[in-house]
């Protein structure tokens, strides 16, 4: 347990100047305000805001931080009010722990639109004042070092949260530090098994390689004192667990094939020492193709420089090694935090902005997007970066996503670009623009004045700032497009009945009608016919009085229907109109349990599907042609078929394993099929499945089999 006196000690060190006073004062009433509250692991209360003090201290924060970092919690869990705080502290600690109060209440599991807004929150907060989310993430990382002691249900959860929200802001931040102990330990608790399994594979090969890293950094260290290299540290570890889970997972290889399982870490005194050694490195063992990175030249958006190689030792065992000047290491391992400085609340040094551009940019494109899921998706792409890094024909640099296509280089010079852009040529040659940009590839962007973006574009485009655009764009012209066919197909019904459109529609009988939708102007009326979401006979009868016309519907936008979904019971409640056929998307199979969204498809009725459907992301772009479905939970209970993909180690017997697994659950099987490639194998299943839940225990009795390395829910 960290004392008092050591923090102190910590501060002094890094800021003689610190204003220990004002610590000592917040340690002091920490102490007051928490006396008689214990942790779950019995520990006193007052041991979480001191650990919190000390990771903030250990960042070299500035004693507002770190003095917010004692009194994080008291507005929350006691009686204290926030003017109280800085009647006592002053507003700039004050504002700081508000801020972290307010982050504390935020409710991440919650509907999308309450989860969108506060992302947003969030994001604001760390423009506002960064060190509201350095505090949080502080208090993150000590409650996930202490996690154990809580029940497995919100330990799942807490981690979760995690590994989705506080371990990739972290990231974003360049603080590499903290991102790796907060999903390793999410990592621990979330895929328990997998992570035991790996752990003891790596333990296995740690102690067969630890004298050989030994062996390593003697060589570099001689072979560099040799050539005159200046090297302030040498170090070698094994690749991080839930890193190296990710990598066996992506690409579908054994740890046996991971290069970068062992790596040394060089930090010399300069830039030109990097080079110097990188060279000396590539005399001593041979370089492996393609595995060089150089960092430096191009950074990270968050910051991060280093030159990255992977060689070959003499013995034939593969490893990477890194290097870096010092500075440049301190970026790596604290981010922001290695030179963030305050200077009467502001950015104390210019090169800090880096670290916001990001940030800026995503707050500003998402001004345009008001839709929760499309936000959520955007922010998903902005927080999980894996750039790879694009060169413009004059030698500029373009940092894009991972996977990342012409489309979205052409959107990141500008929107007109992205508009009008036809094709593009990759290192030279002529591409489509479906095509994955590679790091180094020079890219040419070739367009045609009043060219249109195309809606198939959303199926490669990776984006937030390209997506948004070609949504922008694809919308105004489907609403245009919809606003016409709304008033063709109105008039058309009108004259059906002898009726004139024009007279129907003055003013006041269609502020009356507008009304009764709940609508502000006409023109979003006529959109709602000509998208489906309204009949246009419908609409007719509102505007003539009863009886006048053949068939008055009484059925509106609001009433709910029922509709039997394939060939069971199961069915699905669907606002909307009662003459709309509604079916259940093949792309994605929902099944009973899973977030549904219903979509409007012109001429075929409502399209169902599940709220992660890959196609609910990239092509249900346009909003105002989704409906609100929910389950039925008064329907009789029915199953669906689910294919089942089962990543497995070639072992004997491991299929018989399988379906006893899956048998011993009472699940029926409907259909299996077994490939082996290359010492691994692959098991696709169909499976009779009753709801999500049933799917849940099926895939995690399956993770649980020695030999299965994946279970994915494959497209029907």
């Amino acid at each position: 347990m960290i004392r008092f006196e050591d923090l102190i000690e910590k501060v002094r060190a890094s800021n003689p100047e610190a204003d220990v006073e004002l610590l000592r004062r917040a340690y002091v009433f920490s102490a007051f305000e928490h006396k008689g509250q214990v942790r779950n692991s019995g520990e006193p209360y007052l041991v979480h805001p001191l650990e919190v003090a000390d990771q903030l201290a250990d960042m070299k924060l500035d004693v507002v931080a770190i003095a917010a970092g004692l009194l994080h919690d008291i507005v929350e869990d006691t009686q204290t009010p926030i003017e109280r705080i800085s009647e006592l502290f002053g507003p700039d600690v004050a504002h700081v722990v508000e801020g972290v109060t307010k982050l504390g209440a935020i409710p991440f599991s919650s509907s999308e639109e309450r989860q969108a807004e506060n992302f947003r929150k969030m994001l604001l907060a760390m423009v506002d004042d960064i060190r509201v989310i350095l505090v949080k993430l502080a208090d993150r990382l000590h409650n996930m070092r202490t996690l154990h002691h809580l029940p497995e249900e919100r330990r799942v959860k807490i981690a979760q949260e995690t590994r989705d929200i506080y371990a990739p802001i972290a990231n974003r931040l360049g603080m590499s530090k903290v991102k790796n102990e907060l999903e390793d330990l999410a990592f621990k608790y979330l895929e328990a098994k997998a992570y035991e399994s790996l752990r003891a594979q790596v333990e296995s090969r740690r102690r067969a390689t630890e004298g050989m890293i030994e062996e390593l950094k003697n060589t570099v260290t001689a072979k560099l004192a040799e050539a005159q290299v200046p090297v302030m540290q040498i170090d070698g570890r094994i690749k991080r667990l839930f890193s190296i889970h990710q990598k066996l997972k992506r690409q579908k290889i054994d740890l046996d094939q991971v290069y970068d399982l062992v790596a040394l870490r060089i930090i010399t005194a300069s830039v030109k020492d990097c080079y110097g050694a990188l060279g000396i490195i590539h005399q001593t063992w041979s370089p492996v193709p393609g595995r060089i990175k150089d960092f430096i030249a191009t950074p990270r958006p968050n910051g991060y420089q280093s030159l990255h190689t992977s060689v070959v030792s003499e013995r034939g065992f593969p490893f990477e090694v890194q290097i870096r000047s010092s500075e440049m290491h301190r970026t790596a391992e604290e981010g922001i935090a290695a030179h963030w400085k305050y200077k009467e609340g502001r950015v104390g040094a210019g090169r800090d902005e880096q670290y916001f551009v990001w940030l800026r940019q995503l707050l500003e494109w998402q001004q345009e997007v008001r839709d929760p899921q499309e936000f959520l998706q955007n922010l998903k792409i902005e927080l999980y970066p894996e750039e790879v890094y694009i060169f413009t024909p004059k030698g500029e640099v373009k940092a894009l996503p991972r996977d990342a296509s012409p489309v979205d280089f052409a959107y990141s010079i500008h929107t007109d670009v992205g508009h009008q852009c036809v094709g593009a040529r990759v290192n030279g040659k002529m591409v489509p623009l479906r095509t994955r940009l590679r790091n180094g590839d020079i890219v040419e962007v070739i367009t045609t004045p009043g060219h249109k973006p195309s809606r198939d574009w959303l199926n490669f485009a990776v984006t937030s700032r390209a997506r948004n655009k070609i949504k922008h764009f694809i919308h105004a012209e489907e609403k245009t497009r919809s606003l016409e066919l709304g008033r063709r197909l109105f008039d058309k019904e009108a004259r059906k009945y002898g009726v004139s459109a024009k007279s129907l529609t003055e003013p006041s009988a269609v502020n009356r009608v507008l009304g009764e939708y709940g609508m502000q102007k006409a023109d979003e009326l006529f959109a709602a016919i000509g998208y489906g979401k309204l009949p246009a006979r419908n609409v007719l009868a509102r505007f003539v009085p009863q009886g006048e016309l053949k068939e008055t519907p009484e059925t509106g936008i609001a009433s709910v229907v029922r509709r039997v979904l394939g060939t069971g019971d199961d069915k699905i409640k669907v606002s909307g109109i009662d003459d709309l056929l509604v079916f259940r998307a093949r792309c994605c199979n929902p099944i009973r349990g899973e977030k549904i969204v219903g979509y409007i498809t012109r001429g075929k009725g409502v399209s169902v599907h599940s709220a992660s459907c890959v196609n609910v992301v990239n092509l249900l772009y346009d909003p105002e042609r989704r409906i609100e479905v929910e389950w039925d939970k008064g329907a009789d209970p029915s199953t669906y078929t689910v294919r089942l993909s089962i990543q497995v180690a070639d072992r004997r017997g491991i299929l018989a394993e399988v379906s006893s697994k899956i048998a011993g659950i009472n699940t029926n099987i409907r259909n299996v099929e077994a490939t082996v490639d290359d010492q691994r194998g692959r098991i696709d299943m169909t499976v009779e499945i009753s709801d999500v839940k049933h799917l849940q225990k099926v895939v995690k009795a399956l993770r649980n089999i020695e030999g299965v390395l994946d279970v994915e829910r494959a497209a029907r």
